[in-house]
């Protein structure tokens, strides 16, 4: 594809040509192994064309990692897996500058963050300096080292995830490692007949070697653009800034939603549009992207609750904030 036609604009909805069919096409792909969970995995796929990074917070073995190697594969995308762990290094992240003898010469040797789809198993299991070596990753899509900055493949999706229920040997992540994720999700258990079927097949692994890319990188561009080219009506973008202006004034919250907040939940808003059929966003959008946009940037008063409790409180600042008509 040349740069014409990455250029010409991409109609949000035409069918399977369209910007809808596309995207239906790709969650249809995903949906063959992450059984059971299309809301989950609608939501991926707004962050992934709003140009976001998600954070996954759920119980083991219920698809986590499967969700990001259906993403990465159904798009025909580089995908790599780092393991945090508390004796994993920034270096063993992003890199290391390797002495080569016979040019007498430094060479910068890329780490697994060079990728299109970065899986960060477990990331609270890694001390706080190691954690943030993704942070100038997600929020520049680059790394320094050694007084040189290298730029990251495009596209390119930090995918982390980590357990709510294990707290000895990890290190919960900072406000500001949280506030360069897009969206926090849980995926939760399948159905039970979506679990039996998975028993039957004998596990994801033969259905994940059967994923084929029904997207290329090219459309993967076009469809970020056509995102962003989504309108969003004056009265909707104030709705935005009162929904989160509201989680700085709400008695129960301590710590309200930042400016990239805003502006992740404004984005969020285009890409679900897009998804839906539509070139402008409407109040459904902000309200269907809200909880997982917002959750996880809050801290409730008195510590209590976790993310559940996050969701609760964003639910309730919904329900109170008059919608635009």
């Amino acid at each position: 594809m040349d740069e014409s036609q990455l250029a010409a604009p991409l109609r949000v909805t035409d069918g399977d040509a369209g910007a809808a069919g596309r995207v239906a096409r790709l969650e249809a792909q995903i949906g063959r192994v992450v059984k059971g969970k299309p809301e989950a995995i609608r939501l991926a796929v707004v962050c992934l064309l709003a140009r976001g990074h998600i954070l996954i917070e759920d119980v083991p073995g219920v698809g986590k990692t499967t969700l990001a190697q259906a993403l990465a594969r159904s798009l025909g995308l580089e995908f790599q897996r780092i393991q945090f762990t508390s004796d994993l290094l920034p270096s063993d992240i992003i890199g290391v500058s390797v002495y080569r003898d016979e040019d007498q010469r430094f060479e910068f040797v890329q780490g697994p963050v060079f990728s299109n789809v970065v899986l960060a198993d477990e990331i609270n299991r890694a001390s706080p300096k190691t954690q943030s070596a993704l942070l100038e990753a997600m929020s520049e899509r680059t790394v320094s080292v050694d007084r040189v900055r290298h730029i990251l493949p495009d596209p390119f999706l930090v995918l982390a995830t980590q357990n709510p229920l294990e707290y000895v040997g990890t290190f919960p992540l900072p406000e500001s490692q949280l506030d360069r994720f897009m969206m926090s999700l849980r995926l939760g258990y399948p159905p039970r007949d979506e679990e039996l079927g998975l028993l039957r097949a004998g596990g994801v692994r033969g259905l994940l070697a059967q994923i084929r890319p029904v997207l290329d990188r090219e459309e993967l561009l076009r469809l970020r653009q056509a995102t962003a080219e989504i309108e969003v009506a004056e009265k909707l973008a104030e709705y935005i800034l009162e929904l989160t202006g509201a989680t700085r004034n709400s008695p129960e919250i301590l710590l309200g939603v930042s400016t990239r907040g805003a502006q992740n939940l404004y984005r969020a808003t285009q890409a679900m549009a897009l998804c839906e059929g539509r070139g402008f966003a409407i109040p459904d959008d902000v309200q269907r992207v809200a909880p997982s946009v917002l959750s996880h940037r809050v801290a409730l008063k008195g510590g209590a609750g976790g993310l559940d409790a996050a969701h609760g409180a964003i639910e309730r600042i919904l329900k109170a904030t008059a919608v635009p008509v």
